[in-house]
């Protein structure tokens, strides 16, 4: 079932989206821009209430023509409101709504260089909308830079110039916006990527249109719904015991590296799981049983010390603090031939791409950029100019459910839609937030969730609980997100 408010569409599809308005509520596009404008005013009052200049920058479309719309409401509202073009209206609607400005007293001013932006309280971006598909040239990157220099509030109408609305990517000089005001539905470029921050604060106004018109275009994307993917854990019974809710092996922590497998291992273990063992180098066993003495550690010198307690385990999470050498090349080879449901990160990530393999069991990769590049024998900036695209390629490449971490996170499965992380901070962006991850979603594996589920519901817990540590001020450390951990996962038993 598709649900708007949770829903994310490409440009193509807001443009369909349109035109069903149009031919099922007898909505032409002056009454859409209409409701858009006045949707947009409603949200700049109440975010700067005592803003009384406001300076409008107009393209030449129908992003423009909102602008003209939102301006003279602000004039009629008794706003000293100033308007900017950056080029004649080229659309018979954004014309109209340029002579609705006029025809209530206002000017148009041409834009005229970087030092010919009014002075103002709030500046309105109405510059281009969710149509741009190239890089901003010429007076358009002139206008946006002068923008971004003014340090006064931008709200951005639709989507902030200069950000790609089906990727989040930037196309070169965008604007960075205080919020955005999403017209109808949610646009897959501002929950991912450089579209999160040059968005800043989104608002979606669905401008009074039934769910009706949304039946006939199937998204593809969603944000994750928190009270959707906690329930794919059930509470838990009084009558029970730790066999019931699996055994996690984390394998890793190559000389030097034993922090990353304690990560992953404790993870697990805060998260769930009925037993966690972590198999890695002898040097690593005194250390971690000593700071976690609930792991059970075994020490592997080789890959035929895994074999027993690979046998253990119902649930694998390869990866943390392995390396690349011939130890870790190793166990990464023993481990994935006992096809155990797997989740594999950092080092094992890179192994799998230099040594490409299709999983027949429940798998979940969890690269960052990087590694996702390398997945895909592609460079970074790749993966980032498009990050649902790059998921997706994994997910079938190597038929594994994917997350693509960074800002705002996305999970796709092969054959599959693709869900996007609404939560999570800057400050999770240190060392070791991969490895609590890995566990995290290990843990919810071996507790009986399929692929897909337990990395909905892992990332977004991580995610969530990250948000929680953040509170405390900066310096946020991996470990931090333990108790957290516990509390967003938490429900007590039943009964």
């Amino acid at each position: 079932m598709t649900i708007p408010s949770r829903s994310l569409y490409t440009a193509a599809q807001m443009r369909r989206i349109d035109a069903a308005a149009g031919a099922t509520q007898g909505l032409d596009g002056p009454a859409l821009m209409q409701r858009a404008a006045r949707a947009a005013f409603d949200a700049l009052c109440r975010r700067w209430p005592q803003a009384l200049r406001i300076a409008v920058c107009c393209g030449a479309g129908k992003n423009g023509g909102d602008g003209y719309l939102l301006a003279t409401l602000a004039r009629q509202a008794g706003r000293d409101v100033s308007v900017i073009a950056l080029a004649p209206p080229a659309d018979s609607h954004a014309e109209a709504a340029a002579e609705s400005w006029r025809a209530a007293g206002g000017f148009v001013h041409p834009f005229a260089g970087e030092h010919s932006l009014p002075l103002a309280d709030v500046y309105v971006d109405a510059l281009f909308g969710i149509g741009l598909n190239r890089p901003l040239q010429g007076a358009a990157v002139q206008i946006v830079d002068a923008l971004n220099a003014t340090g006064v509030p931008v709200l951005a109408l639709d989507i902030a110039s200069g950000i790609s609305a089906d990727t989040g990517a930037s196309l070169g000089s965008c604007v960075q916006a205080a919020a955005t005001v999403s017209f109808i539905g949610w646009k897959r470029g501002q929950h991912t990527g450089a579209g999160l921050d040059a968005c800043g604060d989104c608002e979606l106004a669905p401008l009074d249109l039934p769910e009706t018109i949304f039946e006939e275009e199937r998204a593809g994307a969603h944000l994750l719904d928190w009270d959707v993917v906690r329930r794919r854990l059930p509470p838990r019974a009084r009558n029970v015991h730790k066999g019931e809710f699996g055994h996690v092996l984390a394998i890793g922590g190559d000389h030097g590296m034993g922090g990353a497998i304690r990560l992953a291992g404790e993870a697990a273990l805060r998260c769930g799981a009925g037993l966690v063992s972590v198999a890695t180098q002898p040097e690593h066993l005194s250390p971690l049983l000593a700071a976690r003495p609930e792991l059970m550690v075994a020490a592997v010198a080789g890959p035929q010390d895994l074999d027993s307690v690979l046998a253990r385990a119902t649930t694998l999470a390869l990866g943390p603090g392995l390396g690349q050498r011939s130890w870790g090349h190793a166990v990464w080879h023993r481990a994935l031939g006992s096809d155990k449901p797997v989740v594999l990160d950092a080092d094992a990530l890179n192994l799998l791409a230099r040594h490409p393999r299709r999983f027949a069991v429940p798998a979940v990769l969890t690269p960052h950029p990087a590694e996702a590049a390398r997945l895909l024998a592609s460079d970074t900036a790749s993966v980032q100019a498009n990050r649902y695209a790059a998921a997706q390629a994994i997910a079938e490449r190597y038929h594994a459910v994917v997350v693509l971490k960074g800002a705002g996170s996305v999970i796709a499965a092969p054959g599959n839609g693709v869900a996007v992380c609404p939560w999570g901070n800057a400050g999770m962006a240190s060392g070791g937030m991969g490895d609590v991850l890995t566990g995290v979603v290990a843990a919810l594996l071996a507790q009986g969730l399929d692929a897909w589920d337990a990395a909905c519901l892992g990332t977004a817990a991580h995610a969530r609980a990250g948000d929680i540590a953040a509170r405390d001020g900066a310096g946020l450390l991996a470990s931090d997100l333990f108790v957290p951990l516990r509390r967003v996962l938490g429900g007590g038993p039943r009964g």
